[in-house]
């Protein structure tokens, strides 16, 4: 795999330049000139650019935010593949999704697996390189400052790391430790005391024994339960008979509503009869009355005939005479007919409508009786359609008292219901700390479970790593050996023609004795270190990746570069040299090497 080209629309510092790169190239340029920019670029623009920290004090997203805003934040890369195949990166990098297109420029995003962190894996699928891998292999990296002994240490570390694991961050024997480190803190052994699990399993065992002492305690909850539930049962049964007897003791109202107004209306009826009867009484002695004022007429007509008489005598005016007779007997006789007259026609009258209003009374109240039968029997027959025939009985009997014994009942149910609650609650403190201490030793069987689990991930993990580290040791690792001793004779102009790695980091002399990194120069560990990396690069890579080397010689002596630089443009791998100086560009023109030169 190679890079063809870049095109930096704006990162960072960096706008508008197109990159065309060759075989071997030279990107040239002062400190600040933008190479850690380009090379931040090449990586951020294959795999997406990162919005958080990752543990440094700014995310590259904000680092290389262009100066001039987020517009045109945006790039592309074009590179082809061992097989010649060819495919190009777009990346506006405000957003998450590239686009990536294959040499016919036929968009082909889709057809790529796709991280929720990182995206779409195109790269990682074709080469089998990640990022972080990127950054432990493809591309090699020097501090540019003096390598101290700290330095050195942590070189020789790396070193140590690419050996064991094939990750120059990560050391089998310090992640062993690590791991058994913390499965002790976290989880604890047989062996260990005051641990998670040797905690845990004291708990439970004196859980255990304490649910034991109160269990007898439950066999009372249950009973008292039972009891509460039966008395229930019993007491929601007599409040059914409740609703029964209510249901009966309305009909009976209601029909004794119905009667009392029966009776009123009898009553009305009686009393209008005695009134006929007074009247009929009334008009009896009207009669009599009537009679008797006949003789007091007749009597009056004798004493006015008699006045007459003496006023002929007396007088002797026949014509006043006549008046004073006729007035006499025509006034007298027109008040006593009057009289009776008035009080004969107010009896008669009252008579009349006494009679009328009790004969329609009287009707009414047929009418009333009989409905007032039908409806009281129609609503018993419903009722005792709706509970059965049992209850006829009911409304023969005394339902008051029927409805006070129903209550009565209810009242001792409800009572011994209270009763069975209470040494319930007597009991309550003990179930409920049983109760508790069952919650708990769930609790603790769950711990315990899932500290069994996450012991048993561990021991896997171990397990694991173990058998991997073996593996490495015995399969990767030689041919590290092999590869590693090849590329640093190349490097070290035959000085040094044999490495193993096998128990840490030695170097076969001219004498056939093997010595330690503490009989090595910088130099050497730096040759070392670089030959590991391209060994590496091989081994895990389907592709021949380019080599990518920023400020990577600042520890190399002239020969040394020179051997270094004979090495590699000499490997099939694509070669990118990021430098400050011109050291590189003068050996490969002593060389009469061909290369790309890129200035920034």
């Amino acid at each position: 795999m190679k890079i063809d080209s870049l095109k930096l629309n704006s990162y960072g510092n960096l706008n508008n330049k197109d990159i065309e790169f060759d075989k071997v190239n030279i990107v040239y340029g002062k400190n600040e000139s933008g190479k850690t920019t380009l090379l931040s670029f090449i990586q951020n623009i294959i795999f997406g650019i990162s919005k958080t920290k990752d543990g440094k004090s700014i995310s590259d997203y904000d680092r290389y935010l262009p100066w001039n805003g987020k517009e045109n934040f945006s790039g592309k890369i074009n590179y082809e593949l061992d097989d010649n195949s060819k495919y190009s990166i777009y990346r506006d990098f405000t957003k998450k999704k590239p686009e990536i297109y294959d040499e016919y420029d036929r968009d082909i995003s889709d057809e790529y697996n796709t991280d929720k962190k990182t995206g779409v894996q195109i790269f990682t699928d074709q080469t089998g390189i990640t990022k972080e891998l990127m950054k432990a292999t493809v591309i090699s990296e020097q501090e540019n400052v003096e390598l101290s002994d700290n330095v050195q240490n942590a070189l020789i570390q790396k070193i140590a790391n690419l050996a064991e694991s094939g990750d120059e961050e990560v050391s089998y024997k310090n992640a062993s430790s690590l791991l058994s480190k913390l499965m002790l803190n976290e989880i604890g052994t047989d062996r260990s005391q005051d641990r998670p699990i040797n905690v845990t399993k004291q708990r439970i065992t004196e859980l255990e024994n304490k649910i034991e002492e109160i269990k007898q305690f439950e066999d009372s909850k249950y009973q008292f339960e039972n009891n509460v539930s039966d008395l229930k049962e019993e007491i929601e049964e007599e409040k059914n008979n409740k609703k029964i007897y209510d249901e009966i003791k309305q009909v009976l109202n209601k029909n004794n509503e119905e009667n009392e107004k029966i009776k009123i209306k009898e009553k009305i009826i009686k009393d209008n009869e005695e009134k006929i009867a007074k009247i009929k009484l009334k008009k009896e002695d009207c009669d009599n009355q009537a009679k008797k004022s006949n003789y007091k007429f007749a009597i009056m007509t004798i004493i006015l005939l008699a006045i007459v008489v003496l006023n002929f005598i007396f007088i002797k005016n026949k014509v006043v005479n006549f008046i004073i007779l006729g007035l006499g007997i025509i006034i007298f006789g027109i008040s006593i007919w009057l009289k009776f007259k008035n009080q004969k026609q107010n009896l008669d009258k009252e008579f009349d409508v006494l009679n009328e209003t009790n004969e329609k009374l009287k009707q009414e109240l047929d009418v009333e009786k009989e409905e007032m039968l039908t409806n009281i029997n129609a609503e018993k027959d419903g009722l005792v359609s709706k509970y059965g025939e049992n209850i006829k009985d009911l409304f023969n009997n005394s339902i008051e008292e029927i409805i006070r014994d129903n209550r009565e009942e209810i009242n001792r149910l409800e009572l011994e219901i209270h009763k069975q609650e209470l040494n319930q609650k007597n009991i309550e403190p003990k179930l409920e700390e049983y109760s508790k201490d069952i919650d708990e030793l769930n609790v603790e069987y769950e711990r315990l479970d899932e500290l069994e689990r996450r012991k048993k991930i561990y021991d896997f993990t171990a397990d694991i790593l173990e058998k991997s580290y073996v593996e490495m040791k015995n399969n990767v690792s030689p041919r590290f050996n092999e590869n590693l001793s090849k590329n640093i004779a190349k490097f070290s102009n035959e000085k040094y023609k044999n490495i193993s790695i096998v128990n840490g980091i030695n170097v076969e002399l001219d004498d056939g004795r093997f010595v330690g990194t503490d009989y090595l120069s910088t130099g050497t560990i730096d040759q070392i270190y670089l030959a590991l990396r391209l060994s590496v690069i091989d081994e895990i890579s389907k592709e021949k990746m380019p080599i990518i080397l920023d400020e990577a010689f600042a520890y190399y002596d002239d020969e040394r570069l020179a051997n270094v630089l004979k090495f590699l443009i000499n490997i099939d791998n694509q070669l990118i040299i990021f430098s400050c100086t011109n050291r590189e560009k003068e050996i490969l023109k002593k060389l009469n090497v061909k290369y790309n030169l890129i200035e920034l």
